[in-house]
């Protein structure tokens, strides 16, 4: 898989990753600040909560150089606690 999305890309390409993790706030700034490490700039998530509220979605577009950013915001992002998966 991760081969293929190396062929398909086109650097420097948008990217978006998908975030679910716990309905706190601060989860969103935790995000923001692991990418402002790697690529910074403006950014403007779109954030659409779970029916329960106990969830938030959270789509957030990067401008990638190459494939290695896009591979360690991945892990970045997914080691942050209160992130339950991302795509």
């Amino acid at each position: 898989m991760k081969t293929k999305l190396r062929e398909m890309l086109k650097f420097p390409c948008f990217f978006t990753y998908k975030i679910i993790g716990l309905a706190q706030p601060e989860l969103i700034d935790q995000i923001i600040k692991v990418i402002q490490i790697q690529i910074p700039g403006d950014y403007t998530p779109q954030i659409k909560s779970s029916n329960r509220g106990n969830y938030i979605s959270i789509s957030i577009t990067i401008c990638a150089e190459n494939f290695k950013q896009i591979e360690t915001l991945y892990h970045d992002i997914s080691r942050i606690n209160m992130v339950r998966m991302v795509l």
